[in-house]
């Protein structure tokens, strides 16, 4: 059976600026290249998941301007369905502006735009996508306010949901984490929510419990380059990433999530085997430029998990 995903999130136009370095306060330094693509959390996530063969449905605002029909034809373009995509007047589609280091390591500035403009009545019409999903993912490029309800609308009707708390955020309300029946935080959201770094395998735990108590059961830490910690209702543990040369990390954390979404089982029997997947999908991503291009297919990903490599 197709899995059925929808996702609520952002949709960026990624202006990528290519430097050897982050500048110094008062510094003026030349860049190497500059570029535009479409992206966004939200975008990533979704593009991700209807890559690995789900059914994917998006929620979510663009401004009526150039950007805006970009980032519309880049989800038409990887069948992710925009019907509930809404076209605003008067408000630019989001940006972002990446800072893309020699090393392969990024900054990320973003301008909420339109994303920012999306209201709690946007998810209420959207409910019909939301309620014949599997799952709903959705992260914080949002109004919190509509996350609130379309997890509302989720668990009205079974639906299981993600929560990506990016950017990450302190006081994240109480009643959404009690919705939330999976958080996916990399190591720094993970200790501005909680106050623990992220350091060992003791810390990492610490951030569990943390998380326990704060409403949520079931957690994926994602550690870049290290791999990706978990601790659910079946137990816990580490599954390592992939080593590989990255050219570009943007848009791995958001490859993992929607590769998993795809790809866990709803009473996370396969917890270790779907982040073995995700971990696979993302050390692909990293090996090349931008966001949105540089996301695998399934087949890709099934190819490289069978490679010698693996």
């Amino acid at each position: 059976m197709t899995r059925k995903i929808t996702v609520l999130g952002s949709l960026n136009a990624d202006t990528i600026l290519h430097i050897s370095r982050l500048p110094k306060q008062g510094e003026t330094m030349a860049m190497n290249n500059a570029s535009t693509a479409p992206g966004g959390k939200g975008a990533n996530q979704a593009v991700a998941a209807a890559r690995m063969g789900a059914q994917t449905k998006f929620v979510g605002a663009v401004g009526q301007d150039q950007n805006g029909e970009m980032m519309l034809a880049a989800l038409q373009a990887n069948v992710v369905d925009s019907n509930h995509v809404q076209k605003l007047a008067n408000i630019g589609t989001g940006s972002a502006y990446i800072l893309l280091e020699e090393d392969g390591n990024n900054t990320i500035l973003i301008h909420g735009g339109a994303n920012q403009a999306l209201t709690v009545s946007d998810a209420q019409n959207a409910s019909e996508a939301i309620a014949a999903a599997d799952v709903l993912v959705a992260q914080f490029e949002t109004p919190l306010e509509v996350t609130l309800k379309a997890f509302e609308i989720a668990k009205q009707n079974g639906v299981f949901t993600i929560l990506n708390p990016a950017p990450a955020k302190q006081g994240i309300p109480t009643e959404l984490l009690e919705l939330t029946d999976l958080i996916i935080p990399n190591e720094t959201e993970a200790e501005i929510i909680t106050g623990i770094a992220v350091s060992d395998d003791a810390s990492m735990e610490e951030n569990a419990r943390k998380f326990r108590e704060l409403g949520v059961q079931n957690l994926i830490i994602t550690v870049g380059a290290r791999g990706a910690y978990y601790s659910t209702i079946n137990g816990a543990g580490f599954v390592p990433a992939f080593k590989v040369d990255a050219v570009d990390t943007t848009a791995a954390g958001d490859t993992f999530i929607g590769t998993l979404a795809s790809q866990l089982e709803l009473d996370l029997s396969n917890v270790i085997e779907a982040i073995r997947f995700s971990n696979r999908a993302s050390s692909i991503t990293v090996q090349g430029p931008g966001a949105l291009p540089s996301i695998p297919n399934l087949e890709q990903v099934k190819q490289a998990l069978a490679s010698k490599e693996s």
